[in-house]
């Protein structure tokens, strides 16, 4: 596949034994079928799928987030996750109303529209749209292994404008997702980036957010 091959000149082979660590690692840890069905939820119960819409209209919405992460860098917006905790650490006696409250504060003090955020919107992008057209997303393992270690100095735009050109290629929608979320997923990993952490995050501050996020046209 032509298009996926372009990855490679982000990644190359690696000899590390911890490489099979964190194959197992993804695929205990993170199911993605699993995050999939909540995403669809959460984007069903804000009002996100009221309307049928085409997918070209969601993969376009994924190449938002991916645009709104290269910004982020752009800007140095990193999460300040030790800062997070920290602070949520405080809230365990508090009321849920206040820990809810203050999680929201401190979300968006610390973690929101920052890149590993925006990284995080991206994947549950493309989880909602799999969970919408029910696509099976096992196969991203499979391109995971096939992208391996991330070479040095890899410029984030260009792996970012790589992941929007499987967005616009003539592949099924099923398949540009996998290789999404493949990439995104063994970046984070190369950067020491928890994943895996900020869709979890993301997630619960959406599931507080108004009804189409104040109004939203989609």
């Amino acid at each position: 596949m032509a298009v996926f091959q372009e990855f490679t000149a982000f990644f190359m082979p690696d000899t590390s034994p911890c490489r099979a660590f964190y194959l197992i690692k993804i695929e205990i840890n993170m199911n993605l079928n699993e995050l999939k069905d909540r995403a669809y939820k959460t984007a069903c119960e804000h009002g996100w799928h009221d309307e049928e819409m085409g997918n070209e209209t969601y993969l376009m919405l994924i190449i938002t987030e991916i645009a709104e992460a290269v910004n982020a860098d752009r800007k140095g917006k990193y999460a300040n996750a030790a800062m997070f905790k920290e602070w949520q650490g405080n809230n365990l006696s508090t009321s849920e109303e206040t820990r809810t409250r203050r999680f929201k504060e401190d979300f968006e003090a610390y973690i929101k529209d920052t890149v590993e955020d925006e990284l995080a919107d991206t994947v549950i992008r493309c989880l909602d749209l799999a969970g919408l057209r029910q696509l099976d997303l096992s196969g991203a393992g499979d391109f995971m292994e096939e992208l391996e270690s991330l070479k040095p100095n890899v410029v984030f735009p260009e792996l970012c404008y790589a992941i929007v050109r499987v967005m616009t290629e003539e592949l099924e929608t099923g398949k540009r997702i996998c290789i999404a979320l493949a990439a995104i997923i063994r970046y984070c990993q190369e950067k020491g980036i928890d994943i895996e952490w900020h869709i979890e995050q993301k997630m619960c501050y959406n599931e507080l957010r108004d009804y189409k996020h104040g109004n939203k046209k989609y």
